[in-house]
């Protein structure tokens, strides 16, 4: 299967990731990928962007050399009520929030039931499209209650390959989490979360998980152009 869109991605604004937007739009290009999303940490974040940056990445084409460029963030859930460290102000005009639960940016204490309770919070959030790398097993939550909560409300539940380098203790919990979506009907999204640009467009990892439990490819919104634009359609997105 060859995926045609990466959409959780880090520039040199994050300051822990290393190539500029021009180069991960570039990179993307020389996959042949329809789409990237820029989706540079929440404010919480250490040495993350402010607001005013957000806001002003309509400066960056739609196009360009040949990719959709689709402006975001990676928001970070900042408490288990299930809040966002981004205003509401800067996530209406955005359009692609990626929400990820940080050990440096999170309040309280990490037990199941409060994961449980914040994700299902975030499922009722309008603005998120995609749930990032919820495997780690530090927030682990009920994944039977709360995957098929995010498959009513359209969701897209993140596997993560630089997951399987970072957070290598996560992956039983991400089969499992492939698998619940599987079951409950949930649309999943691959991403690199590449933090450097030659990381753009790098699935290998996630895909062979997937495989592995043979995922429905029609579950997969970044699987074809089509059914990645009939999201963006679904989600008042231009395409």
């Amino acid at each position: 299967m060859r995926l045609i869109a990466d959409t959780h991605t880090h520039t040199i604004s994050s300051t822990h990731a290393y190539s500029t937007a021009q180069e991960m739009i570039t990179a993307a290009s020389q996959k042949q990928l329809y789409a990237i999303a820029l989706t540079d940490h929440g404010y919480n974040m250490p040495g993350s962007p402010g607001e005013w940056f957000f806001d002003c990445l309509g400066a960056i084409p739609e196009y360009m050399y040949g990719v959709r460029v689709l402006k975001g963030v990676e928001a970070n859930v900042s408490n288990y009520a299930g809040s966002l460290d981004i205003t509401e102000n800067t996530l209406k005009k955005l359009e692609w929030v990626v929400a990820s639960m940080h050990t440096l940016t999170i309040e309280g204490e990490a037990n199941m039931e409060n994961c449980t309770n914040a994700w299902l919070k975030i499922a009722e959030n309008p603005y998120v499209r995609v749930i990032g790398h919820s495997g780690t097993p530090c927030f682990k939550y009920d994944y039977q209650k709360v995957i098929p909560v995010f498959a009513k409300n359209g969701k897209l539940v993140e596997i993560n390959n630089n997951t399987f380098k970072s957070r290598k203790d996560s992956m039983k919990n991400c089969v499992k989490i492939a698998e619940l979506c599987k079951k409950f009907g949930a649309r999943i999204i691959v991403n690199s979360d590449a933090h450097f640009s030659t990381a753009v467009g790098v699935f290998d990892d996630a895909l062979a998980i997937l495989k592995e439990i043979d995922f429905p490819q029609e579950l997969i919104v970044n699987s074809s152009v089509e059914s990645f634009k009939a999201y963006l359609k679904e989600q008042n997105i231009q395409y």
